[in-house]
């Protein structure tokens, strides 16, 4: 049986995930945490075969820690389970290390189908998600398009200065230094075709970046 880890700080959705997975004779639940220090401790002494991750818990900083998870836990396949806007966080969540990204919308069906294909070693992103992505134009300059268009750690970059962080704070939690984080904001700043901070600030938040 896979070992599986669930990373929610909401109840009923973990004990949905808890439901769903005890009624197949494929996995066993060792670990359920709500909080990013929770995870970590519960990750270095279970070693799960599939780590049931919302990114939004308290003390994670998304998709940098997204791919510490992938570094320190090769063997764990990981399933973002999220309610985060998938033409954005679906692409993003694979290119920073995940296996799946499977929104909360979906199916108990469709959940299992996802957690069985991560768990044979595939990759999971919806059908819709898959349609979307491969008919948008590299020249979709909609916001979500632009969006799409963003690097992982842009995406990190844009996330921390909406959540109000500094860029001496955005350098040390992503361990580069500030002059970086000054070019990732002037390459946010284009990309996404506003003029200033409060701007930029606010398409996140839009996109529920926050």
């Amino acid at each position: 049986m896979k070992k599986v880890v669930i990373a929610d700080n909401h109840p009923v959705t973990t004990k949905g995930v808890e439901v769903l997975l005890d009624g197949t004779d494929e996995y066993t639940i060792v670990g359920k945490v709500s909080c990013g220090s929770e995870l970590l401790k519960c990750l270095e002494k279970e070693r799960p075969d599939i780590l049931i991750l919302e990114l939004d818990i308290p003390e994670i900083n998304g998709f940098h820690v997204l791919r510490k998870i992938r570094e320190n836990y090769p063997k764990t396949k990981i399933a973002i389970f999220s309610s985060h806007p998938e033409e954005i966080y679906a692409l993003r969540s694979v290119k920073s290390g995940a296996a799946a990204y499977i929104p909360k919308t979906v199916t108990k069906e469709v959940f299992l189908q996802a957690i069985k294909r991560i768990a044979l070693g595939g990759v999971f992103l919806s059908e819709e998600i898959g349609a979307a992505l491969n008919s948008k134009s590299v020249n979709d300059n909609t916001l979500a398009g632009r969006y799409k268009k963003l690097s992982a750690r842009e995406i990190e970059v844009l996330n921390l200065l909406s959540s109000g962080k500094r860029n001496k704070d955005i350098a040390t939690l992503l361990e580069i230094n500030e002059k970086t984080v000054s070019t990732y904001k002037t390459r946010l700043l284009k990309k996404l075709n506003v003029t200033s901070l409060a701007a930029l600030i606010d398409q996140a938040r839009m996109f529920q970046f926050t």
